[in-house]
């Protein structure tokens, strides 16, 4: 399928200035020795409830590091630079801890000893740990440990209507963005412990598993996957269908979580409702259509209410040669790509064509560097390198008309860059994780990424800090806490009468 620009939708060029882009950037806390670290969320960063911008996400051990939405794709850096500096900061004045750089995990312990996020005695405090007790429940918490960056994304005057073509056609194309970026072709052994696989050792000993091709083990199928979500059918034709397959599957009851139970035999809870997803975000996807809420709305009666706000990007792994895990270039690159998504022709997709996407998905995730790799592309089998090809020389017209918007010639030099990796497979992040992990690093991930962590940590220390910078994330994490003792205060009845009014169906609209 050719897709080709529609002119007439070809926007101005205060629209395409009006662009906004935002991160949200996970990392694992990691010990000097490579494994997990088991201690709280550093109380140097405020409440992991309340802060806009430092948060935990799966478990306490997960940094979530968040910028504001910006219209420059540097000054969004710099914030996430910011944020970093503030984080690792805080952490340095308590110990010798890291940010884990790669999205595959570090060195974990048992299951039931990764340590899920604590947000207080407040009723959506609360929650917020049983949402995770019940994902460990579902998933196993080794899988929430994994990380990425998701990239989220807006232009103004795009409707609802058309943020769905732009995700049709993102779902398509995906596969580019995963051999472009991708970044997890190996993992610690300690991660399929028990588990089935077909990864291979890297060289002699056991210090490193991986597939030769792969790009990004963390969008396989040894990664954000589910079997139970697999029976999730949601079609992405526009805001009703896609609204109609959540609503069932946040409200029909799934019996393998029905047998689990809301709560134990001593009281305790096991998760927070029964049915085949707890809450809107357990829902996973390469790309989410996204809206603000208003405070205890549900997303997906937001969503309904007012429409798609923003398009939320979750497929990018974190890059363990950037310091902040994205680089300026990936950015405009990914800019580049979305309005390619929005404004090229974006039929109707299938439930055939879905089951092929997911296929294609898994094969670019594990085998995506092969010489010769054939996707699926409607009836016929096509080469991943032309097929790729293809959809970035139809890029040029968005990176020409971004850079005329900003007197830059920053965006076609980002696609250039993404069109010689794909004729120069070895120089995708995924070919280079494995050189140098087989070359500098005795086929050790841990050693890896230690290695990447501890540049990472020394190289954002480094970097200037002034007494007003930390005085200004100092008083936000002040602030946080504040607001988190409010919201506790403020909370009345118990809390199940909570949990049972949130996840009243009524109230996803």
């Amino acid at each position: 399928m050719n897709s080709k620009p529609k002119p007439s939708l070809f926007p101005a060029a205060e629209r395409l200035s009006g662009i906004r882009r935002g991160i949200e950037k996970e990392g694992l806390r990691v010990l000097p020795t490579g494994f997990l670290a088991l201690t709280p969320h550093p109380a140097g960063l405020g409440s992991a409830l309340t802060h806009p911008h430092i948060t935990t996400d799966y478990s306490e051990s997960q940094l979530e590091l968040i910028t504001s939405a910006h219209l420059g794709v540097q000054e969004c850096l710099d914030e996430l630079q910011q944020v970093h500096q503030y984080t690792l900061r805080s952490m340095a004045a308590l110990g010798e801890e890291m940010v884990w750089a790669s999205s595959m995990p570090c060195g974990l312990p048992t299951d039931e000893t990764i340590p899920l996020g604590r947000y207080g005695s407040s009723h959506s405090g609360r929650s917020k740990s049983v949402y995770r007790m019940g994902l460990g429940h579902r998933y196993g918490r080794r899988m929430q440990t994994i990380s990425g960056i998701h990239y989220n994304w807006s232009m103004p005057g795009v409707s609802s209507e058309e943020y769905f073509a732009l995700i049709r056609n993102f779902r398509r194309h995906a596969f580019v963005l995963l051999y472009l970026f991708g970044a997890s072709p190996a993992l610690c052994p300690c991660f399929v412990e028990g588990r089935e696989h077909r990864l291979l050792p890297l060289g002699d000993g056991q210090k490193a598993l991986y597939l030769p091709y792969a790009t990004s083990l963390r969008m396989g199928r040894l990664g954000y996957q589910s079997d139970a979500q697999a029976s999730i059918n949601v079609s992405y034709n526009g805001l009703d269908g896609y609204a109609d397959s959540l609503y069932q599957a946040l409200t029909q009851p799934y019996p393998a979580y029905e047998q689990l139970g809301i709560r134990n035999p001593g009281g305790d809870y096991n998760q927070l409702g029964t049915s085949l997803l707890q809450i809107e975000n357990e829902f996973y996807g390469t790309i989410r259509p996204k809206r603000t809420t208003h405070s205890g709305e549900r997303p997906l009666h937001a969503l309904r209410e007012r429409g798609v706000e923003y398009v939320e990007v979750r497929l990018m792994d974190l890059d363990p040669f950037e310091p902040v895990g994205i680089n300026a270039s990936t950015m405009r690159m990914l800019d580049v790509f979305l309005l390619h998504c929005l404004l090229t022709d974006s039929p109707n997709d299938c439930p055939e064509e879905i089951t092929q996407l997911k296929h294609n998905q898994h094969l670019v995730a594990e085998r995506g560097r092969e010489p010769g790799l054939m996707l699926q592309r409607g009836n016929e089998q096509v080469l991943l390198s032309s097929w790729a090809q293809q959809v970035l020389d139809e890029c040029l017209p968005f990176a020409q008309a971004l850079d005329a918007t900003h007197g830059t010639d920053a965006y076609s030099e980002a696609l250039a860059l993404a069109q010689s990796r794909v004729a120069q497979p070895e120089t995708t992040p995924s070919a280079r994780v494995l050189e140098h992990t087989h070359r500098l690093h005795g086929n050790s991930f841990t050693q890896f990424g230690l290695t990447q962590s501890l540049w990472v940590r020394e190289h954002l220390l480094s970097l200037p800090w002034t007494d007003a910078q930390q005085a200004q994330w100092a008083q936000l994490a002040a602030k946080s806490e504040q607001d988190q003792r409010a919201i506790e205060a403020a909370d009345t009845g118990t809390f199940e009468a909570w949990r049972q009014r949130y996840m009243d169906p009524a109230a996803l609209g």
